[in-house]
């Protein structure tokens, strides 16, 4: 039996600081649309980077990767969606699609990977079991990790 889980969405009126001189969405700038959907997501499971930091960890980007399917416009509305991955053990996957809204087209598909480190040290570690569980809070696989 397959589980469908709703990944988290993020609406985004681009603007014209986004694009670059072609007049589509400058390809870096979905990073940023991705960053922006994964805090919001952390956001609303009920923790925030700033907290993460003051509890002595750190989760940088270890790998990044994008597929442009369709460019993305100035004043488009696009939807950027964000979904952790419960298979990766150590830090934390995210996978990301973003689409435009009013025509449901996929413009980006990517993910991330976070390594979570000990600021004092800089080591790689494990996620601590309550920042694990509140990243996967309300799915229901996450009792089966």
């Amino acid at each position: 039996m397959e589980i469908r889980i709703s990944p988290h969405s993020l609406e985004y009126r681009v603007i014209y600081g986004d694009t670059d001189q072609m007049g589509v969405v400058y390809h870096a700038n979905y990073l940023r649309f991705f960053e922006a959907s994964r805090t919001e997501y952390l956001r609303v499971r009920g923790f925030t980077y700033r907290e993460v930091e003051e509890g002595g960890f750190m989760m940088p980007v270890a790998e990044a990767a994008l597929k442009y399917h369709s460019p993305a416009r100035y004043d488009d509305l696009i939807l950027v969606e964000t979904l952790p991955d419960p298979k990766v053990r150590v830090g934390f996957r995210f996978n990301y699609r973003i689409f435009r809204k009013e025509t449901e087209e996929l413009l980006v598909s990517g993910h991330t990977l976070h390594a979570c480190m000990e600021a004092s040290t800089g080591r790689v570690i494990r996620p601590p079991k309550d920042m694990v569980a509140k990243v996967f809070l309300d799915m229901p696989f996450i009792k089966a990790l």
